[in-house]
């Protein structure tokens, strides 16, 4: 669990229609989730927890270029913040992979955002799990990155789920490698 820098709550307080207001709530509560409307200083692409978790793995890992995410338990969803009218450049690629994108919604003008506050606990619904530490840079490949990792990792976890309904016990795995073995490197 991450907690915003003083920058990232400046950053993202900014974004509020009332940001002194935002503030405000944060500092009777850092805890306190705020709506936010998308569209403006940033949007946001949400996914169902799963894939989000893996491709918010994905893009650590590989070390892509990616923004604030958030996390909400309840609606089991993950947010991947990008830079204002980046839905161009991100259906642009998720459409050029070869897999098959995951369901998704892309916040942009109109909508709007949970986050959390500046200093969630474990427990509470939403949580960041890269949070803002300051105004993020334009980067023109976070969208390229999002889009790819998206589709692989669904890509990926469709490929698991398969696996696991060949494969449904240890058991079954291990007697079916035995038995597709060679005996004595021959076969």
């Amino acid at each position: 669990m991450q907690r915003m820098t003083r920058r990232g709550i400046e950053w993202l307080s900014a974004a509020a229609d009332d940001p002194e207001g935002c503030r405000a709530t944060w500092i009777d509560d850092p805890r306190a989730p705020y709506m936010l409307p998308t569209g403006r200083y940033f949007d946001v692409v949400t996914v169902d927890q799963r894939v989000g978790m893996e491709t918010f793995d994905q893009l650590l890992r590989r070390g892509l270029p990616f923004g604030p995410t958030v996390l909400d338990h309840k609606a089991q969803r993950v947010g991947f913040f990008l830079g204002s009218r980046s839905q161009e450049t991100f259906l642009h690629y998720l459409a050029r992979e070869e897999g098959t994108a995951p369901a998704y919604r892309y916040l942009s003008r109109g909508s709007a955002v949970v986050v959390p506050g500046p200093i969630p606990l474990r427990g509470d619904r939403y949580e960041w799990l890269r949070a803002p530490a300051r105004r993020p840079m334009a980067n023109p490949l976070r969208p390229v990155a999002l889009a790819t990792m998206l589709v692989a990792s669904a890509e990926l976890l469709a490929r698991v789920d398969r696996y696991g309904e060949r494969y449904r016990a240890a058991d079954t795995f291990g007697l079916s490698a035995i038995e597709g073995a060679p005996i004595d490197g021959a076969g």
